[in-house]
């Protein structure tokens, strides 16, 4: 068995056993979407995180983009980037989604 150590700045995900960690978190929920269309696994990702109570921040390249537990937007209260988060802003995150090709590529909700 496996074990990879957390690496906090690069985001890696870590494997311990069957326990998955984003960011030093477990990850209790995940999806993975791949929708043909530009952005539309995106936008299945999006949409499937608010269904289930989320609401998220804006894209920023290939960084993760970050989740807060809340039915409106307004209870969004962290940076909308990830560049502008702060390291306090990351440990409070309830999730993310994220994809090394946001415009055509699969993209994952991980929920904390």
């Amino acid at each position: 068995m496996s074990i990879e150590k957390h690496n906090p700045a690069s985001c890696q995900t870590a494997v311990s056993g069957s326990v998955f960690f984003y960011l030093g978190r477990e990850v209790k929920e995940q999806e993975t979407f791949k929708v043909e269309g530009t952005f539309e696994s995106l936008y299945a990702a999006q949409n499937w995180a608010r269904s289930k109570g989320y609401v998220y921040g804006s894209l920023c390249g290939d960084a993760p983009v970050a989740l807060r537990k809340g039915q409106s937007f307004s209870e969004y209260d962290l940076p909308e980037k990830w560049k502008n988060m702060s390291e306090e802003d990351v440990k409070s995150v309830d999730g993310v989604i994220k994809s090394r090709d946001y415009r055509e590529g699969s993209v994952t909700v991980m929920l904390f």
